[in-house]
């Protein structure tokens, strides 16, 4: 009794390895994107801190005064803080602007002549 019968399909094990490489794969490319996504958010919050930290720092250049705040809609989630400090450069104050979100912050920081603050401050 010998069958002539040929093989048209696959085999049990056959499909098995196959689903477990796939599997594999689908779990690893997930996980994969959920990260790149995280650090592309990470990214876009970072940006955003930035362009709102140059902006104040534009800002306290005009009025060196200390202050901190919130943000207008739509970035409501930041927050700003300007410090004003002599430095220990005789005739510089150090300006520092430092915005912060729930996780990220952001600190930028510039030396300003003092004497362009007292003619900005006498001409008001």
């Amino acid at each position: 009794m010998t069958s002539d019968r040929t093989s048209n399909g696959f085999t049990l094990l056959e499909v098995m390895i196959s689903l477990a490489i796939i599997g594999g794969v689908l779990v690893t490319l997930i996980y994969s994107l959920n990260y790149h996504l995280g650090i592309a958010g990470r990214h876009e919050a970072l940006t955003v801190a930035s362009m709102l930290a140059k902006e104040k720092m534009a800002d306290a250049e005009l009025s060196p005064l200390s202050t901190s705040g919130d943000f207008t809609v739509p970035y409501e989630a930041f927050h700003y803080k300007i410090d004003v400090s002599e430095s220990e450069f005789p005739g510089f104050s150090e300006l520092s602007v430092t915005v912060t979100t729930e996780k990220e912050s952001v600190t930028f920081t510039e030396l300003i002549h003092n004497s362009t603050n007292a003619s900005l401050n006498n001409a008001t």
